[in-house]
């Protein structure tokens, strides 16, 4: 029993560190700055100077969204003398993937059975319109 409640409890503090995880992740995913970001390090590594380019905001505030990214570990940034090159760490994003599966699931099982139930309605439909369109002959 006692190694039972340890496994639990192992396993909830493992639960509750993925879901904190998970907010640390959406809260930087949140921002449209930061998801920017991390589709332009998705074609490769590239300095601090580079990834600001496009964007209409000064150096420490990109800054400001690149710390955002790597505490919540989606970037990882180096040094390389004056070089600070950012590249993507996609792990929480598939904590994130893993996540949306479920409901993704969800949502998929749900349309199957609405999909089966609207067959169904079809099929009484024709049926009634197939007994209910002819004629007896005695009447």
């Amino acid at each position: 029993m006692p190694m039972y409640l340890t496994y639990r409890l192992n396993n909830m503090t493992e639960a509750i560190a993925t879901a904190d995880q998970l907010s640390t992740t959406f809260a930087a995913l949140a921002d449209p700055t930061r998801r920017a970001i991390l589709a332009r390090l998705a074609s490769g590594e590239v300095s601090v100077t580079e990834l600001a380019e496009p964007f209409e905001m000064s150096l420490p505030a990109v800054s400001k969204h690149l710390k955002v990214l790597e505490r919540a570990g989606l970037i990882a940034r180096g040094r390389d003398a004056q070089w600070r090159p950012c590249r993507l760490s996609a792990g929480p994003l598939r904590d994130v993937a893993d996540w949306v599966e479920h409901y993704r699931r969800f949502w998929t099982e749900s349309f199957d059975r609405l999909d089966d139930y609207l067959r169904d309605v079809q099929k009484s439909q024709k049926r009634e319109k197939g007994h209910g369109g002819k004629r007896r002959k005695n009447e």
